[in-house]
């Protein structure tokens, strides 16, 4: 029988918004996972992919094996997935799995729905190359920043207040609506701020640079005289406009919650969630997509309409955005980000120094692990032979499979693993 268990090459992607050279942990990565790897110092290491995706499938690093790919594998494979992802799944891995080192703010976006995909997809395929929704769990691996979801009311209501630039976009009248309508009951609320974030990002260009510019000079002259600027969010608002001057995303600092993780926190991304990274490492997993519906902090093809109709416009403090990891009931060393979706699930693995020998155990899903920290030699029947373990290595264990890890380092291992648990 052909080898279930076996290593990976990556495909990087090297966004402009990504950390340059050996700055990016996705570089580090890929340098100390081949040692054969030349990283480029001043090209910019966004995204690892592992997975399946066509445009990305990763490199089957065995010779004994004839496809090249992983996706050419698992479609001559199909059973590798498990019996109930392959049938759920339409015989795909449900899952695309990454590592991403954020430098600069990524596009304001949000990603569709099932049947908002659907229809996307069918009236736009060249910008919404297909029709599945595409939920993502990012984990910080350094300390991670990103702009999630709406605040509480009261937060936007002062900076409307302290912000007069901010008014000014929004006007007079849906700013005291949403004024008024903190003590109204939920629907009144979220119909409130809808109106106020949609006038936001369909204003007039000339004249939402033009208070944008007024907003900037002001912030930047008090802090030059020593100012507290934080009721204006000044320090986030010069950093934005810095990196996408004159871009309508400065200002929706305004609207959406600044979320800070610490290392192996994480944040979900539902579907309608208004989402930006802006800077840190992390591994994300997601629905196997790639429709994102864009409206500011890019260059790349903008839908403003169809994002503030797709918008969820609940508020909610920047803290319910952590999502926390439970910890296995069966192994200690196992933390289980479990979102509320089917597609993934991630496991965070932390094997203490005092082990030696460790099982990654079965689970009835094709999995990818990879290693963060730490070395080990891993045995597998359903390996061809033994495999190096070391920080950046990337693997593919079908479902059913088992792998036992003898370690060598010294301190210990951290290893994430992304699958499907039905």
């Amino acid at each position: 029988t052909p080898p279930a268990v076996f290593p990976l090459s990556c495909v990087v992607q090297s966004y402009s918004w990504g950390k340059v050279g050996l700055e990016s942990e996705v570089a580090k990565l890929l340098a100390s996972g081949d040692p054969l790897v030349q990283i480029q110092p001043d090209r910019p290491y966004a995204e690892l992919w592992m997975g399946a995706h066509p445009r990305g499938d990763a490199v089957i690093r065995d010779n004994r094996i004839p496809q090249k790919t992983l996706g050419q594998w698992i479609a001559d494979n199909p059973a590798c997935l498990g019996a109930k992802v392959k049938d759920a799944f339409q015989g795909h891995l449900p899952f695309l799995f990454k590592v991403l080192s954020v430098n600069t703010a990524l596009s304001i976006q949000a990603h569709p729905n099932k049947e908002l995909a659907a229809k996307l997809h069918a009236q736009f395929p060249e910008h919404y190359p297909d029709a599945n929704h595409k939920p993502e769990m990012a984990i910080a691996l350094t300390p991670f920043e990103g702009l999630c979801g709406f605040r509480p009311v009261e937060e936007i209501v002062s900076f409307l207040q302290t912000v007069p630039e901010l008014r000014a976009l929004i006007g007079e009248v849906a700013a005291e609506q949403l004024e008024r309508s903190g003590s109204d009951d939920p629907r009144g609320v979220s119909a409130a701020l809808r109106v106020c974030f949609t006038r936001l990002m369909k204003s007039e260009k000339k004249f939402f640079v033009d208070q944008l510019n007024m907003l900037v000079r002001r912030i930047s002259q008090e802090a030059a005289e020593g100012k507290d600027t934080s009721g204006s969010n000044g320090d986030l608002l010069l950093r934005l406009h810095s990196q996408y001057p004159g871009d309508i995303g400065c200002f929706t600092i305004y609207f959406l919650n600044l979320v800070r993780l610490e290392p192996g926190e994480a944040m979900f991304l539902g579907a309608n969630e208004p989402h930006a990274y802006l800077h840190g490492d992390c591994v994300e997993c997601m629905a196997c997509s790639d429709n994102t519906v864009r409206a500011g902090l890019t260059p790349k093809f903008i839908d403003v309409l169809t994002l503030c109709e797709m918008l969820n416009y609940t508020p909610a403090p920047s803290s319910s955005k952590i999502f926390l990891a439970a910890q296995s009931q069966l192994d200690p060393s196992v933390y289980l980000y479990d979102p509320p979706v089917p597609d993934f699930a991630i496991m965070r693995i932390e094997i203490p120094a005092s082990i030696k020998l460790y099982l990654i155990s079965a689970v009835d899903s094709a999995s990818i692990l990879l290693v963060i920290q730490g070395t080990a030699v891993g045995t597998s029947t359903a390996a061809a032979s033994e495999m190096t373990l070391r920080r950046g290595s990337v693997l593919f264990i079908s479902a059913n499979e088992s792998i036992s890890l003898h370690l060598s380092s010294p301190d210990g291992m951290l290893l994430f693993r992304a699958c499907c648990l039905l």
